[in-house]
């Protein structure tokens, strides 16, 4: 296990005591909601970011202080200094708060800050933790509690990723796992997807994965409940883990959950599943049987809708009825199976953020169904070099559900090739050549090379073409659309 540079077991005192806060990095689409968040509180909010954007122009404009690149000088009355996982010791203004004795807090702790005298209800797990945090926030929403919300990406909804939410209402949190952060929020309600191994370049192996989501477990307040699934072999470990413990959980599933979730299918852009209650949870009688839909592919995602509704039924209390419909009325969540457009000949784009091999298998899965019989192009762009070493045979039983793969060079963040000199694109297109049920293949040598290619492989078709990953990988689809109809045709939705 890394080093953690926080600790997320400290308490953090509550907004309205951290003074003027200053947020490095606030143009990011996670920070630059916490600063909205703060700014909302009437905390004194300044920040800077490497470059200028419409994210700052937006904070600068709801009163934000902020600056285009890194000075020390940039700190100004600032008490508290937040920052996210990413950003550098040496970065001049982290440097100058700490030798100033001033607080640095994680993004995590800053919204730890935000949520005193407020329940949370965190999402966690390997994979669905945005789309399950946005699925809750909508049925949340719907059902008028007028939820705070953090999550990350923004909602189709609201063009939002983080709102305050009406005073003194829940807070739905995504909690990420990936450095510990989660440990820090103490929810009422804590929704764990699945438990899988991810992020080893931290955790170091499955046993560390497993210890620290038992961890986070353990933050639930008293009274509160852990909401994960049966059928997740890591998540069931960690309801009997838990439950031993005292910590009251409802989980859902196949025959023997407490949910017991049957009749999955997931047809065009649409996916549902029937759920009955095994036992009395919540205001729900045992016996009760519903069905629950939500308009976006994939049996995965009908996982993900179950537990934010028993999150907030039975974590919460409140009636089906508002919360299947606004699980129904799911208008989705940016870079989660987005549709980004139709060609005029009929080719559709979609952009996912998959970048786990098991994320990436679902994404390929939901494609295939909202494919509806047409070939499914699937254009990918691994991320990290050491994910791509450790877990390519995943990634290629997970791509080779498509027609045609597209390789784009693996996206390395915070690694370098020269830290992996083995590690390629061409690791995942030898897997996928040497299957019996190999799809196409097809390697590029740059992103910049992508939408080229895929505008050649695809011209004249009504093909279902997906992007994914993490990286940057997101323009390319954009960029298709523009080649197959022009300039002006790029970056709509159905036309």
């Amino acid at each position: 296990m890394a080093a953690p540079r926080f600790d997320f077991t400290a308490p953090v005192p509550p907004a309205d005591e951290l003074g003027a806060v200053h947020l490095i990095a606030i143009g990011g689409s996670g920070v630059s909601g916490v600063a909205r968040m703060f700014l909302a509180r009437g905390v004194e909010v300044s920040g800077s970011d490497r470059a200028d954007s419409p994210t700052l122009r937006a904070l600068e404009a709801v009163g934000a202080r902020v600056h285009v690149g890194h000075d020390a000088a940039h700190l100004g009355r600032a008490q508290t200094v937040i920052i996210s996982g990413a950003i550098p010791e040496d970065n001049p203004e982290l440097a100058a708060a700490r030798a100033a004795g001033l607080r640095v807090l994680h993004r995590a702790q800053g919204i730890a800050a935000l949520l005193h005298g407020r329940d949370a209800l965190a999402v966690a797990g390997a994979n669905g933790k945005t789309t399950t945090s946005a699925l809750l926030t909508t049925a949340l929403l719907a059902a008028g509690v007028g939820p705070g919300y953090v999550v990350g990406a923004p909602l189709a909804a609201t063009g939002a990723s983080a709102d305050p939410g009406a005073a003194g209402a829940p807070v739905v949190v995504e909690a990420d796992e990936s450095d510990g952060s989660f440990l820090a929020y103490h929810p009422r309600v804590a929704v764990v997807t699945n438990v899988q191994p991810d992020h080893l370049d931290f955790w170091g192996d499955v046993e560390a994965v497993e210890q620290a989501y038992l961890d986070f477990a353990r933050t639930i307040g008293p009274g509160g409940l852990l909401v994960t699934s049966a059928d997740d072999p890591g998540a069931a470990r960690l309801a009997e883990r838990a439950g031993a413990e005292g910590i009251t959980v409802v989980r859902w599933g196949g025959e023997g959950a407490d949910a017991v979730l049957t009749d999955v299918r997931s047809e065009g852009m649409r996916s549902a599943g029937t759920l009955t209650f095994a036992r009395d949870l919540g205001p729900v009688p045992a016996g009760t049987s519903v069905r629950v839909e939500v308009p976006v592919p994939g049996e995965h995602n009908v996982h993900n809708a179950v537990a934010a509704l028993l999150a907030a039924v039975v974590g919460l209390g409140l009636s089906l009825e508002p919360v299947l419909a606004g699980l129904a009325g799911f208008a989705g969540a940016h870079r989660r199976f987005e549709r980004v457009g139709r060609s005029r000949d009929g080719v559709e784009v979609v952009d996912d953020y998959a970048h786990n091999a098991p994320k990436v298998a679902a994404v390929v899965r939901a494609a295939r169904s909202a494919a509806a019989g047409r070939r499914l192009v699937v254009a990918f762009q691994p991320h990290l070099f050491s994910r791509t070493r450790d877990f390519a045979q995943g990634f290629a039983d997970g791509l080779a559900a498509a027609d045609v793969v597209v390789l784009v060079p693996v996206y390395g963040a915070r690694e370098t090739q020269e830290q992996f000199p083995a590690v390629t694109s061409g690791l995942l297109a030898g897997l996928l050549r040497d299957r019996a049920d190999a799809p196409e293949v097809h390697e590029v040598g740059s992103l910049a090379e992508t939408a080229p290619a895929l505008a050649e492989l695809v011209s004249g078709t009504d093909d279902l073409v997906v992007t994914v990953g993490a990286g940057d990988i997101t323009g390319v689809g954009p960029a298709l659309l523009s080649l197959l109809d022009g300039p002006s045709s790029a970056g709509g939705t159905d036309r």
